[in-house]
């Protein structure tokens, strides 16, 4: 069993700095684009539309970027990818691995498959991906998982 002290459950993991970032350019593009859009008098209605439209698109496609989590309480680990979300129990999970170079932490589980876990990733908060993929992985041993199992 890991030395890590166990956090309060629920608590949420997500790449915060990466999430400021990218809402933030998301923001701006958004609003620069409009900005254009309204500021070039040669535009028809819908011209202007469009770029407003393609702004919005860009805004949609950082904010779909920004969405990975993973949230850990009592009865397991709701994992929040781009697309997807899974409800795994305790039990389902073998092992948390992050290791050297890989883009975010995976989730080995019970039924042999490996899955990505978004929401805790180095980007550009490497040592927050660190102690998070820690601290998950020292919730799954306390529940009765991780290397008890594997």
């Amino acid at each position: 069993m890991s030395d890590i002290p166990l956090p309060a459950l629920p608590v949420t993991f997500r790449p915060t700095r990466t999430r400021a970032v990218l809402l933030t350019v998301g923001t701006v593009m958004f609003a620069v684009i409009t900005a254009v859009a309204l500021m070039l008098e040669n535009l028809g209605g819908g011209e202007r539309a469009s770029f407003i439209f393609t702004a919005a698109l860009f805004f949609g496609v950082l904010a779909l970027l920004s969405r990975p989590k993973v949230v850990a309480d009592d009865e397991g680990v709701v994992v929040v990818n781009l697309t997807r979300t899974r409800r795994l129990a305790w039990a389902e999970i073998l092992r948390v691995n992050l290791r050297e170079g890989d883009p975010w932490v995976f989730l080995d589980l019970s039924d042999g498959t490996s899955m990505p876990a978004l929401g805790i990733q180095p980007g550009i908060g490497k040592q927050q991906a660190i102690r998070d993929a820690r601290t998950l992985r020292a919730l799954a041993e306390n529940r009765g998982t991780g290397s008890e199992r594997g």
